[in-house]
This record gives C-alpha cells, sequence and structure tokens, in this order.
C-alpha cells in the first residue's frame, strides 16, 4: 500500500475509540515492513500490539505466501463465562475420557452467531467497531437470562435456546452482520435457524445414553455472563489437521521443519505420498514453512487451537463499562472458554502388572523397520551391483534372510532394522519382568512382524517352545501397500529355512492367497474382525497372554471387535496409525462375570526415544 493510501486509511479511521490500526500500523512501516505484510501480521495477530506483530513478521521472513493477499477468515460467537462455563467444561474432560473425542470437542462451548466469512486485512478494524455499534444497540434487550433446553438425538447432543430470548440474539447477529457489511464491506450471513450450544456431534450411538446422563449434571440455570467474541482463522488450512508439536526437534536435513514445543503444524492428510513411515508434510504456523517432521514428535490439537480472538462485547445485567469496551483484546490462541492444560495425574499413569489372571490379548506393532529410517530405496543403498546384500550403515540388519525369488521382494516386504531388532528384544525383556505368560502367538505374514514375535519370544526363551502362528487376517491394509498388487510376502517354508519356528499346521481364517490390493476400508476392518474371533477361539481357555504382533492399524481394528465397538470413522482411523510408534501396545481382558473384553493399562511402558542422523567423518573433517 502507498504512503498516500496509509494516510487516507488514517483519516477514514481517526474517529474511532478504540486502538486504530495506523497507530500500530506506523511503528511497523517504521522498521520497513511493507504496509501490505505489516497489516497482514496485524490481522494474523490479533491487533494486540505492534510488537507482537513485528514478531509474526520476522518469524515468517521466509515464509513464501507472505506477500500473497490471501485474508483471515472471522466468526462471531455467543460464549458462556462463569459457572455455567465451567460445568461445560466438566462435560467436555468427561465426555471425551468415557467416550472418546467426538466433533464437539473441536471447539470450545459457544453459540455461532454467523458463518465464517471473510475481510480484507486494512478493514478488520471495522468489524470491531461493528461489534460495538451492535451490542450497545442490543444491550437494553439483552435477556438477564438464556434459557437453554437439553436436545438429544442418535448423532447430535445439545442445548436448544428458547424462542423469546433466541429472537433477541438472532437479531444482533443480524444487527452485526449489518454493521459489518456497511463499515468493512464484507458479506456475513447471519445464523437466523435454531440457536444451539453443542454438547455432542456426531458420535456412536452406543456411548448417546451415557452423554445424556453426564449432559443432566449440567444446571443451565446456572449464573452466566454471555460474551460476543470475534474469532479468525487461516482460511487456507480449514480442512486439514492440525497438530500441537510436544518435543523440539532441530532438522536433520534442508527439507525438515524446525520444531519447538507449543508450536501447531497444518497437515494435508490427502498430501501425504511423499513422507516416509512416521513422518507427515506440514506447514508450521509460527513460520509459514513446509517440511517433514516425525510425526511422534507431535500429538493432535483441536480445530479452534490456532484460532486467533480479536475483540469481545460482554453482556452484563450489572454496570461494568470496562467489559463493554471494543478496546479489549486478546491473542490467546485458544480463546477464554477453553478449559487450561492439566498435567497428568498420578492415576493417569502407567504401572507395571505383576501377573496377568485373566485371559487376555496383546496387540503390539512391530519394530523400526528400515525403510522407515532409510526411505523408500532403501534397497538400492545396501544392493552391490551383482544384486548381493551389504551392510552400508550399522542401523541395517547384518544379513537377510533368503527369498526364493531373491533380493528384490525385500523391497515391500522389509525386514526390521537393528534398532528394530533391539526395541523387540527390550520390549519382549520388559515383558519377561512384568510377570505375564505368554500362552500363544499370531502373527502378520509381514517379515518385520515375524521378526518381531521371534525375538519377544527369545526373552523368554520360547523361540524354540512356542510356535509363531502366521495370520495373513491381520495384515496391514492393502490400500497402504505400494503398488497394484499384493506385496510379494515370504511363505511358510522359506521363514522355517531362515530359522523362524513357525506353524505349519495352523489353519488360518485368511490365507495369503486371498488378500485383494488396493481393499476398501470396509473390507479390511471385516477381515481384521474375523481373523481376530478365530485367534480367540482357537486359544485356550485358561488364564495367560496371547500376544498378537501385526502393524500399527492392528492397534485399533484388532482390539475394537474384541470390544464390541463399531469400527473407526475411516479419516479419523487413518490419521490414529499414524501416530502410533513402534512397539506400541494396546491390552485387552476377558471379563467372564460380565461376558465381555475390557481394554486395560498395557503390562510394560512406552519405548520413546530420539533420532539420530547419518554421519560422515570426512566431510566434517575438511568442512571444519
Amino acid at each position: 500500500m502507498a504512503a498516500g493510501e496509509t494516510q487516507l486509511y488514517a483519516k477514514v479511521f481517526n474517529k474511532l475509540k478504540c486502538r486504530s490500526t495506523p497507530s500500530l500500523l506506523d511503528p511497523l512501516l517504521g522498521m520497513g515492513f511493507p504496509a501490505h505484510t505489516a497489516l497482514k501480521a496485524l490481522a494474523a495477530t490479533g491487533r494486540k500490539t505492534a510488537e507482537e506483530a513485528s514478531n509474526w513478521l520476522h518469524c515468517h521472513c521466509n515464509d513464501p505466501s507472505l506477500d500473497d493477499p490471501i485474508p483471515q477468515e472471522y466468526a462471531l460467537f455467543l460464549c458462556p463465562t462463569g459457572p455455567l462455563l465451567d460445568k461445560l467444561q466438566d462435560f467436555w474432560r468427561e465426555s471425551r475420557r468415557q467416550c472418546a473425542k467426538n466433533r464437539a470437542h473441536e471447539v470450545f462451548p459457544h453459540i455461532t452467531l454467523c458463518d465464517f466469512f471473510t475481510c480484507e486485512d486494512q478493514k478488520v478494524e471495522c468489524l470491531y467497531e461493528a461489534l460495538k455499534r451492535a451490542g450497545d444497540r442490543t444491550l437494553g434487550a439483552f435477556p438477564s437470562a438464556v434459557p437453554l433446553v437439553l436436545h438429544s438425538s442418535i448423532s447430535y447432543l445439545g442445548f436448544f435456546v428458547d424462542d423469546s430470548p433466541a429472537d433477541v440474539i438472532r437479531e444482533f447477529a443480524v444487527m452485526f452482520a449489518t454493521e459489518a457489511s456497511i463499515l468493512a464491506d464484507c458479506s456475513v450471513k447471519p445464523c437466523t435457524k435454531q440457536l444451539h450450544l453443542t454438547l455432542a456431534h456426531k458420535f456412536y450411538p452406543h456411548h448417546q445414553r451415557t452423554l445424556e446422563q453426564l449432559a443432566r449434571a449440567i444446571n443451565p440455570g446456572h449464573r452466566c455472563q454471555w460474551t460476543a467474541a470475534l474469532y479468525s482463522r487461516d482460511m487456507r488450512f480449514v480442512h486439514y489437521q492440525t497438530l500441537r508439536v510436544l518435543f523440539q526437534y532441530k532438522p536433520q536435513n534442508v527439507d525438515e521443519l524446525t520444531l519447538s514445543p507449543g508450536d501447531y503444524i497444518f497437515v494435508d492428510p490427502t498430501q501425504q505420498e511423499e513422507a516416509s513411515e512416521g513422518w507427515v508434510i506440514g506447514i508450521s504456523q509460527r513460520t509459514g514453512c513446509r517440511g517433514f517432521l516425525p510425526e511422534n514428535y507431535t500429538e493432535r490439537a483441536s480445530e479452534c487451537d490456532t484460532w486467533v480472538r480479536h475483540r469481545t462485547y460482554t453482556f452484563s445485567a450489572a454496570p461494568d463499562m470496562s467489559s463493554r469496551k471494543d478496546g479489549e483484546a486478546s491473542s490467546r490462541r485458544n480463546g477464554e472458554p477453553n478449559p487450561p492444560s492439566s498435567s497428568r495425574s498420578l492415576s493417569s499413569l502407567q504401572s507395571p502388572q505383576a501377573t496377568i489372571v485373566r485371559r487376555s490379548v496383546l496387540v503390539v506393532r512391530h519394530g523400526e523397520r528400515v525403510d522407515q529410517i532409510f526411505g523408500k530405496s532403501w534397497l538400492q543403498q545396501c544392493t552391490t551391483p551383482d544384486g548381493k546384500y551389504y551392510r552400508p550403515d550399522l542401523n541395517f540388519p547384518r544379513s537377510l534372510p533368503k527369498r526364493s525369488r531373491g533380493i528384490k521382494d525385500f523391497e515391500n516386504d522389509p525386514p526390521l532394522s537393528s534398532c528394530g531388532i533391539f526395541q523387540s528384544r527390550m520390549a519382549g525383556e520388559a515383558l519377561l519382568d512384568s510377570g505375564i505368560r505368554i500362552t500363544s502367538v499370531f502373527s502378520s505374514p509381514a517379515l518385520r512382524c515375524v521378526q518381531t514375535a521371534k525375538h519377544i519370544l527369545g526373552e523368554f526363551k520360547l523361540e524354540k517352545k512356542v510356535k509363531i502362528r502366521v495370520e495373513p487376517g491381520i495384515f496391514e491394509w492393502t490400500k497402504w501397500e505400494a503398488g497394484k498388487t499384493t506385496p510379494t510376502l515370504m511363505t511358510l517354508e522359506e521363514m522355517k529355512e531362515a530359522d523362524f519356528n513357525v506353524s505349519l499346521d495352523y489353519r488360518p481364517a485368511f490365507p495369503l492367497a486371498s488378500l485383494l490390493p488396493a481393499e476398501g476400508y470396509d473390507d479390511y476392518v471385516h477381515r481384521c474382525a474375523v481373523s481376530m474371533e478365530q485367534i480367540v477361539s482357537t486359544c485356550p481357555q485358561d488364564a495367560g497372554v496371547i500376544l498378537v504382533v501385526g502393524h500399527g492399524s492392528a492397534l485399533d481394528t484388532c482390539t475394537r471387535p474384541l470390544l464390541g465397538l463399531p469400527p473407526r470413522d475411516c479419516a479419523d482411523f487413518a490419521q490414529l496409525v499414524r501416530k502410533i510408534p513402534s512397539l506400541g501396545m494396546c491390552f485387552c481382558e476377558e471379563n467372564k462375570e460380565e461376558g465381555k473384553w475390557e481394554l486395560v493399562n498395557p503390562p510394560v511402558k512406552t519405548l520413546t526415544h530420539g533420532s539420530n542422523s547419518a554421519f560422515n567423518w570426512r566431510n566434517w573433517i575438511q568442512g571444519n
């Protein structure tokens, strides 16, 4: 924006009572930032201070989209505060603990007043004035109490707002939309249908009764001040997954992201073809840069965690002029209604179990696979021109078992890395120390799974006594496998020759030849459910652990049938599985008294470790 435009902008808005954009814009222009990027930074940070906008610009100095004229999206919500909010937050926590996460957990408790809309960066200040004007006109008529009526259906649970007060709130939303159109030239669609405060949405039908019981504990008559809050979000990432960084990570390669705890990463689940297992491609909210990152350094965040709160207007029965000032600002990313993050209590920590007194199923993901570390071209890195295997790095295994069709078949059926073998042995040692008794072992036909099972049994000194029953029915979802054909896996005879103690007598639920390439999700979860039914039915009824070694997906698809749970939504399933680490475990115990299986703490704790990049001493000496 030219200097003349900036001066005109200042003239138009110098009558606004709140801090005007020019007062925040001038310091940024004085630092040498172009007007259009300075305005973009102010909009992205909620126009709190020039210093915060300046920090945003410094962080985004390498952001390839910095000069793109992409506005923020804005929405207006009516948010509860005080005792009612406390009760709603209790419901949020308990419903998630007892019934798992549903769509309502993505956003704080609120009543939506308008759909998301765009506003040019230089006109956002006008939205604040629109909010103030609409609030001032509605204040006298705003109800002292907003009556809420509980409504429940098979996929929705929430409070509906009664008609008369709802009319006043809808009128406020229409006023805001009108003022925003006049002052900021924005097209705002106010909510004119049934106003509601959602408690749960798109949950499993069998959770409905539990959710209703939790909702009845909320007294909608609790004292509450309602606050209209204006939020913004980055419109480019509306359909992305949001990850929160847990651990610091320093890039090992130029195409990787720098991670700091608390950063947010936007990930497009449909654009992950280039990422190796355990890695994702994402865009950092803090820097705007795109790159690879280790997914186990993150956790799934809520949709609203990256939203920015701009201004609020509080409807208060008691005179409280300070709470109504439109200059009230906040750049807290998750907004006031979000509950504070609480530290884990001691009771939630896993503790080893001394003995297993019930029949149990322990589902374990395989150890680290070699292509997870060295990429899809790992086989080319360890193959001589005449097709023989050699060890180019200590994390490559010492040797590979013989296969009738040669070394090429390892490309889509990779072995464990040296670290993967170590992980498997460490897990086996810990399981031995926990006091469990393994009575049966089942494994996916993938080499890495059979290897993991062998090394776990080795720590129990059972590798020669307990046979591994290979069950192709728990093999990975074939849609995720490379190529248009099912990978060529080792035969039982080849495994036997390679010193794997596999059973030649076991008749699997699904023979190897029955695996179809690119199968549908429903076919896959059905295959796993049928396989688990056979695995449990073929094992003795006495106390002991049935060890099932499979893939990350098996921790979900092989336990939910036992627990009587329906299959997870396909999109949620894909995101969940990507976060399961090597040797991740799920543990189910049979409760014969109640005729059901229960998910309990695994007998051992999880295994966490960092990465270790390649090192070339010669280049290091010459470079220094």
